[in-house]
């Protein structure tokens, strides 16, 4: 399972949410982690420029933002 981490370089939400991400990954589910620093591409910058961080799936359906949801996270690996 494949999730993707859009980011911005630098900013103390989206370092929180990786590493809770990693932590997690660890602690009860198997998924890869693609990172993706949104300041690589103006559509990217676009999108999500003010959400950073944007956790999604490899679809783009966007799982949290801003802060780690556990609960959307726990159901989306519930349904996949």
């Amino acid at each position: 399972m494949k999730l993707r981490l859009y980011y911005r370089s630098g900013c103390s939400l989206c370092e929180a949410m990786h590493r809770e991400l990693l932590a997690c990954c660890e602690a009860s589910h198997s998924f890869e982690l693609e990172c993706i620093d949104i300041d690589s591409s103006e559509a990217l910058r676009s999108r999500y420029d003010h959400m950073v961080p944007v956790l999604t799936d490899g679809a783009e359906h966007q799982i949290c933002h801003y802060f780690l949801d556990l609960q959307a996270l726990e159901a989306y690996f519930a349904t996949h």
